[in-house]
């Protein structure tokens, strides 16, 4: 499409639900997703804001499907269950659909909250689907276009729940720190270059590193076992001031302790997704994050 239109971004959500699920190989293409899609939308003067990133769509699964199911489940829709994608990117952890074990529940709901985390920290235009945000589900159906009955149906009473509860707070959390933090929606696409304009303090606009703190090589981007991932964004602020926030990314099935590049600062985690219910807090060179997790973390420093 030419400059003006923005576009569904299904490289986006495919990408995001391949990186969660455990995907051998996925940082390299993670990371342009991260930053608005340069390889599909920096051309004839178009901007991130035309990459519509999307976890879930009016069609397919929902947010909380693509952590209960592995295959689609479209049995009500009189077709032999042989209509909607087969292929949807998705991981039970551990049970096919509705669960009573803790266990398979915690790591579903950690796993939402890191994508909607992914979500809002990535430049373009990030979409929801009405009800994502409070766990709505269609069942495993991934069709549901011929239906106008409970499957389709938005269930309002999650809403009601705990756990919905739990998930609606978190995304709103996520909405603010989107709209508080302007180097996490940029307008133009980002490349590494240097933001010092008042003060030469070595820091990119969009820089990238493992969990060792630690810039990766070639080998590094290609290595099928990389589950870790550390994207900062950074601008210099009016008052000279450099302000920068990182999203830590751990896809893999154990606790991480990353290790923060220079240059030191005093961080602040903004938001974690394996603790919810966690404030803001401080710390120095080196986080802990706990598996399937995602935190946003910002410093600043005097840019002078």
């Amino acid at each position: 499409f030419p400059p003006g239109f923005a576009e569904w971004n299904d490289k986006y959500r495919d990408t995001v639900r391949k990186f969660w699920r455990g995907d051998p190989s996925q940082r390299g293409d993670l990371a342009a997703r991260l930053s608005g899609s340069g390889d599909l939308f920096d051309r004839r003067a178009r901007r991130p804001w035309a990459s519509v990133n999307l976890l879930a769509a009016h069609d397919g699964f929902t947010l909380a499907d693509t952590v209960a199911y592995e295959e689609r489940h479209n049995e009500a829709n009189k077709e032999d269950n042989k209509d909607g994608h087969s292929e949807n990117y998705s991981r039970n952890w551990g049970a096919e659909g509705e669960t009573d074990d803790a266990g398979i529940l915690a790591t579903r709901a950690t796993v939402q909250r890191s994508m909607l985390t992914t979500l809002f920290a990535s430049l373009g235009t990030p979409m929801l689907v009405a009800g994502d945000e409070f766990g709505r589900s269609q069942g495993g159906n991934n069709n549901a276009y011929c239906h106008d009955d409970a499957i389709s149906w938005l269930d309002w009473s999650k809403m009601d729940t705990d756990e919905g509860k739990s998930l609606f707070a978190f995304t709103a959390r996520l909405t603010e720190l989107r709209r508080q933090y302007p180097m996490l929606r940029a307008p133009s696409f980002l490349y590494g270059d240097d933001i010092g304009t008042k003060s030469d303090v070595g820091v990119g606009d969009i820089e990238w590193w493992d969990e060792r703190g630690e810039q990766l090589s070639g080998d590094d981007w290609n290595n099928p076992e990389g589950r870790a991932l550390l994207m900062r964004r950074a601008i210099t602020l009016d008052s000279g001031e450099v302000e920068a926030v990182s999203l830590l990314l751990n896809a893999s099935d154990d606790a991480i302790s990353f290790h923060m590049p220079p240059p030191h600062a005093d961080r602040v985690v903004l938001i974690d997704s394996t603790k919810p219910d966690q404030g803001e807090i401080a710390f120095e060179d080196d986080y802990e994050l706990a598996a399937h997790g995602a935190a946003l973390v910002r410093w600043r420093i005097n840019g002078e």
